[in-house]
């Protein structure tokens, strides 16, 4: 039996290859990303098995409505995994209000509000589970990467 993912910020890095991962042992992947264009090729190589919606994860009305449909279009979801984010690179007090908050809405608010959001889901279908990733930022520090650091410390 194959179990079926929903993962966000699929597009690049960790996400993108656990996406490509999973298609290939033959489970089913909604997939979440800004541009689905980017996952082109991997819909052309496993079809159906690739569900695709195009979200920022820091637009939280849209990502209930995304949340909403992959759960309507697949006889359940097994694994939710958020892992969406982005770090910029610069001292703090360099960094913009704007890159403050869409750092803090990225990696730490959208993950918050994904898990409010599927769990009524997960608790109707009798179970699953959510995967929140994070990265060795939470655990060590880099020079110029301090507000990513402090994301990822509230995972």
């Amino acid at each position: 039996m194959s179990t079926t993912w929903f993962i966000t910020g699929a597009s690049r890095g960790l996400d993108h290859e656990l996406t490509e991962q999973v298609l290939a042992r033959g489970d089913r992947v909604a997939a979440t990303l800004r541009t689905p264009s980017q996952l082109d090729d991997l819909a052309a190589a496993h079809g159906d098995r690739l569900w695709m919606r195009q979200l920022d994860v820091t637009d939280t009305v849209r990502m209930g409505r995304v949340v909403e449909e992959a759960f309507t279009d697949h006889e359940r979801i097994d694994v939710v995994v958020s892992n969406a984010g982005f770090g910029v690179f610069g001292a703090a007090e360099d960094l913009t209000n704007d890159q403050v908050e869409q750092m803090i809405a990225t990696n730490l608010t959208a993950a918050i509000h994904l898990a409010r959001l599927v769990v009524p889901y997960l608790r109707r279908q009798g179970g699953g589970r959510i995967m929140q990733l994070s990265s060795m930022g939470r655990h060590i520090a880099f020079p110029a990467f301090s507000l990513y650091h402090a994301t990822k410390w509230g995972h």
